[in-house]
């Protein structure tokens, strides 16, 4: 795969850093003192970082009626994590993360959204495709785009001949789709086909969170990817010493078989350093977050004084 380098997106964040906002109220998504914003027609731009220890989770799960208010008005927004080469320390490409709103502007947790989503599969599935489709009309002008796609919304059409999903996807020239690692034989399955699909239309693929708790590695899955993407956890366990051959082995395995290698989760200088040593392609997290782009799809309302 050929990467598409781009430096540091200074155009833009000088574009949106024009429009500041100090009320206490338009801080929805950053929970920062202020924000920068910049309007794109009907979407809403904002160049900073949504961390997921802020975002609003509900105690148990997502109500039905929240949920149905935010399918129908597509309370949906996109953020895009920059992943940076480690040797030019260059923006490559960017990750498009989902991001959903109550009618309140609160942002909710994607991780309730999506298990709320699991109980009906035709929700998810329409879910995904405007998720999808707004990541792709709003992906930064150059670099590589990595999407995540749910195999199980993938399954909803797996055996038919019409597949608008995956036609969506194949649409992109620089596009590398993610298969999150599984957690069960039957995720397993379902993920191979997946991967098959993708690669019949010529699309990059990704595994994603490698290594991640409570997952399992499908062999047939990581022979098949152009991206080896190692979640964050590894970061705390690379100081154990079989924990370290362990990645150690599995990126130089990576790297034999032709493919990159990312690894998730940097936030300090040491886990910098730590990616150096393990001698991984491309890094990625809350490190390179003033160059993290976020965007609604609907206006937030503002409070006013």
């Amino acid at each position: 795969m050929v990467e598409e380098k781009s430096a540091l997106p200074q155009q833009a964040l000088q574009a949106a850093s024009q429009t500041q906002v100090s009320d206490p109220a338009a801080n929805w998504a950053t929970g920062s003192a202020t924000a920068s914003l910049k309007w794109h027609g009907n979407i809403y731009k904002m160049f900073s970082s949504i961390f997921d220890r802020q975002i609003h989770v509900h105690p148990t799960h997502l109500a039905s009626t929240l949920l149905l208010d935010l399918m129908r008005q597509q309370r949906y927004g996109v953020e895009y994590q920059p992943i940076v080469e480690l040797k030019s320390q260059e923006i490559m490409g960017h990750e498009a993360l989902a991001r959903f709103y109550s009618a309140d502007c609160q942002p909710l947790a994607p991780k309730m959204v999506f298990n709320a989503l699991h109980r009906s599969p035709l929700s998810l599935y329409q879910v995904e495709f405007d998720i999808k489709r707004l990541q792709l009309e709003n992906a930064p002008g150059s670099g590589t785009l990595f999407v995540n796609l749910d195999p199980d919304a993938y399954a909803v059409t797996a055996d038919e001949a019409d597949e608008p999903l995956l036609t969506l996807l194949s649409h992109h020239n620089s596009m590398v789709v993610e298969i999150i690692e599984d957690t069960d034989v039957s995720d397993a399955h379902l993920s191979q086909q997946l991967v098959r699909a993708l690669a019949a239309r010529g699309i990059c693929l990704a595994l994603d969170d490698i290594g991640a708790p409570n997952s399992v590695i499908s062999l047939d899955v990581m022979m098949k990817v152009d991206w080896f993407k190692f979640d964050r956890s590894w970061l705390a366990r690379a100081h154990n010493s079989r924990a370290r051959a362990a990645l150690l082995h599995l990126i130089a395995f990576a790297h034999e078989c032709g493919g990159k290698v990312i690894l998730e989760g940097v936030e300090h200088e040491h886990d910098l350093a730590l990616a150096r040593a393990l001698g991984v392609d491309c890094v990625q997290g809350f490190l390179y977050r003033d160059h993290f782009i976020s965007i609604a799809k609907t206006q937030p309302r503002m409070r006013t004084a």
